[in-house]
């Protein structure tokens, strides 16, 4: 399938993506008790990450081993590795990385269209919805409220592997941008997440300060969100790595 998610991390990251299920060897023991009582749908969209999951591993030289839920259904994966998946109708994404090249990966895939009624004002700050419809009233092609919430949705994945604390929807404040998808078709942009929370130590001293950089992109039929977080160095050592994003200012607070 033409790559989508990858047009939207930096090279360091191995992707993987399909349309629809790919043929999977059978899950591992611990894997298979987690969807033993689950509908075939789930079944499929489980089995399928994990394949997606597994390949991005192997591409970092790693082998296959059991990719199990956290207590929050977030995926454990092996130490070292940073890594993201996501899933909706018809399509299914892994991404991984090693820690020592980025600090934090977070991903999410929807369809592309409207959100369901009263749920905008339940993810978002006014200021976001009043944004919102400035993009839109330039844009009005592109789902925007559908781009706010998965783009909150890449925020938390980033969040909760290192913070190990939930990250409310009015616990971010997003802003977005727009630009013509250069050597692509769609519609692609960055995003912007002030975190308006307290930084847990561990979030601050592995992923860095209470701005977080993504991109978006909206094309195929889907609405495709990432963050993919530059390794903070210390005081000792020579600056930082810079946001595989474009620069521009952080939101507001």
């Amino acid at each position: 399938m033409t790559a989508l998610m990858r047009r939207l991390l930096p090279d360091i990251a191995e992707v993987t993506e399909v349309r629809g299920e790919l043929s999977a060897p059978p899950l591992f023991p611990e894997e298979e008790a987690v969807v033993a009582r689950s509908v075939a749908e789930r079944r499929r969209e489980f089995a399928t990450a994990r394949r997606c999951a597994r390949l991005s591993l192997a591409a970092l030289g790693l082998t296959a081993r059991p990719l199990l839920p956290g207590p929050r259904g977030e995926p454990l994966w092996p130490e070292g590795v940073v890594g993201a998946l996501s899933h909706c109708a018809g399509y299914r994404v892994a991404a991984a990385a090693r820690a020592t090249d980025l600090s934090a990966l977070g991903i999410d895939a929807e369809t592309a269209g409207p959100l369901p009624d009263g749920v905008l004002e339940a993810v978002s700050l006014p200021a976001e919805r009043a944004e919102l419809a400035r993009l839109r009233a330039a844009e009005p092609q592109v789902p925007w409220d559908r781009v706010l919430f998965s783009a909150k949705e890449s925020v938390y994945k980033a969040w909760f592997p290192s913070a190990r604390s939930m990250l409310g929807f009015d616990q971010a404040r997003l802003s977005l941008t727009a630009a013509p998808d250069a050597g692509g078709t769609g519609v692609r942009g960055t995003f912007s997440a002030r975190l308006l929370v307290p930084l847990p130590p561990a979030f601050a001293d592995t992923v860095g300060g209470p701005v977080l950089e993504g991109a978006w992109l909206v094309d195929a039929g889907l609405v495709l969100t990432a963050i993919a977080a530059p390794v903070r160095r210390t005081a000792r050592e020579p600056g930082n790595e810079p946001s595989p994003y474009a620069s521009r200012p952080p939101a507001p607070a």
